[in-house]
């Protein structure tokens, strides 16, 4: 069996191109795509090579880690059945001797059973932003909610969705480039040279500007934390005094875990958590490249989704 699936040549060069498929063994199920979306953040970055040294990195290499499809194969004691809509992560090694990083952008795709979400039939291709769902999930689950969030991409919309579907106070977003201040759902997004507070408990990045740092903690309060939940190719780095004087607290958000992609998409079949409005672009899977570089060049693209059913 083969998929076709973009590949990461070299940073810059993409294309699409025909892979075996890793033959599935035990607990494993074959899903065949129909949607996925394309990250700004780290498929950015490999595709500038950019990309700091991470595992699995190399090229070429398979990237995308938000796909949904349906289960076209798998074992009785899998717990999912075929024609099943399910999300998949990825599926890191099944393309052979070409890396996967994490390997979701592909028309079909090996993956172990306990790595899959079912998910609504309702949500069609809006399914593939649980990942980045979940990530949000992820960087509250560490302490109080933010009060304020930086950047109104598509993770920061879903913390300030999910902030207040978890019962917090609506945060405070902000946001230079006044098109994406645009689509707040119930708080409020101002530009960050107009905000005077120097009293945030909880302020979350999720910019990517290693360079923002000294001017967080400048609108902290005492004892105020900054998450980092954004994804930072340069080194960070911050000067001492202020934050000394504040005792700021500096926490990092890593990778979603399981649990997390459950707990969003329950939260999303209840009703709690909306994904309307995130996807902006959407493109077939065999203009990927054009896709790809709309997707990371062209200031209006929120979100960028590529239809692989014709694919499959």
């Amino acid at each position: 069996m083969d998929a076709l699936a973009v590949v990461l040549e070299n940073p810059r060069q993409l294309a699409l191109q025909r892979l075996a498929l890793a033959e599935a063994s035990g607990g494993d199920i074959v899903v065949e795509i129909e949607w996925t979306a394309i990250s700004t953040g780290t498929e950015r970055l490999l595709f500038e090579g950019r990309m700091p040294a991470f595992p699995g990195m190399g090229y070429p290499l398979v990237p995308g880690y938000e796909a949904v499809g349906r289960v076209q194969s798998c074992g009785g004691d899998s717990g999912f059945r075929k024609g099943e809509r399910v999300f998949v992560p990825g599926a890191a090694g099944c393309f052979g001797e070409v890396r996967s990083l994490f390997g979701a952008a592909a028309s079909h795709l090996v993956v172990p059973a306990k790595r899959v979400v079912a998910c609504d039939e309702a949500l069609g291709e809006q399914g593939a932003l649980l990942a980045l769902a979940a990530t949000a999930y992820h960087a509250l689950r560490g302490g109080d909610k933010p009060d304020c969030i930086v950047g109104h991409g598509v993770l920061g919309r879903l913390l300030a969705r999910l902030t207040i579907a978890l019962g917090a106070a609506p945060p405070v977003v902000w946001e230079h480039d006044g098109n994406r201040a645009k689509g707040g759902l119930g708080y409020d997004v101002i530009d960050p040279a107009s905000n005077m507070r120097r009293d945030y408990r909880v302020i979350c990045d999720v910019s990517g500007d290693a360079s923002l740092l000294d001017d967080l903690i400048g609108h902290l309060a005492p004892g105020g934390e900054i998450v980092l939940a954004g994804f930072y190719s340069a080194p960070l780095s911050f000067v001492f005094p202020p934050a000394f004087m504040r005792e700021a607290r500096i926490r990092v958000a890593a990778e979603w875990r399981h649990d997390d992609l459950v707990a969003v998409r329950d939260l999303v079949d209840s009703g709690k958590l909306s994904l309307d409005g995130l996807i902006s672009h959407r493109a077939k899977a065999t203009a990927a490249d054009e896709a790809y570089r709309t997707a990371f060049h062209d200031p209006s693209c929120l979100k960028m989704a590529l239809d692989w059913r014709a694919c499959v």
